[in-house]
C-alpha cells in the first residue's frame, strides 16, 4: 500500500488549526462528518485522533476504516484520505490517555480517552478554493 507524505506546511497547519473535521461512513455509506480537536501528528504519513465522545463515528470506523480528514484556515487547506485503525491498549493508547487527562486539567473539565484513531494517510488532496480545488497533492 503507498502511504502519502505530509509536507512541513502540511503538518503546520494541522497543527495549528482548533479543529479538524473527520468524515466515516457506515458500510452502506451513509455518511458522517464530526469536529475534533485532540489530534496530534505521528510521522508524516499518520495521524492519531483521540477518542472522547465518538458514537455513531467509532461505530462506522470499526465496520468501514476509509476515512477523511479535513482541515483549513482561510484559504489553505488539505483533505487526508486513509485507513484507521482504532487502539484501546498499550503504550500508544496510554500515551494518549494521559494527554487527554491533561487537556482536560488545564480546561477545566474532565476528560477521558476512549482510544486512539492511528490514521494512516494513503491521500492528500488540496481544498483551496480556486483552481486548483480537489487537486491530488500527494
Amino acid at each position: 500500500m503507498i502511504m502519502a507524505k505530509m509536507t512541513e506546511r502540511m503538518k503546520e497547519l494541522f497543527e495549528t488549526v482548533g479543529a479538524a473535521a473527520l468524515g466515516t461512513s457506515t458500510s452502506d455509506g451513509t455518511p458522517n462528518v464530526v469536529p475534533v480537536g485532540a489530534k496530534k501528528i505521528i510521522d508524516d504519513e499518520t495521524i492519531l485522533i483521540s477518542d472522547q465522545f465518538l458514537n455513531k463515528t467509532l461505530a462506522n470506523m470499526k465496520s468501514n476504516p476509509k476515512v477523511s480528514v479535513t482541515y483549513w484556515e482561510g484559504r489553505e487547506g488539505y483533505q487526508l484520505k486513509g485507513t484507521v485503525t482504532i487502539e484501546t491498549t498499550g503504550k500508544r493508547y496510554e500515551e494518549t490517555a494521559r494527554w487527554i487527562e491533561e487537556m482536560g486539567a488545564k480546561a477545566g473539565f474532565p476528560l477521558k480517552s476512549k482510544g486512539a484513531v492511528i490514521l494512516k494517510i494513503e491521500e492528500i488532496y488540496g481544498v483551496a478554493p480556486g483552481p486548483g480545488a480537489g487537486k491530488q497533492l500527494a
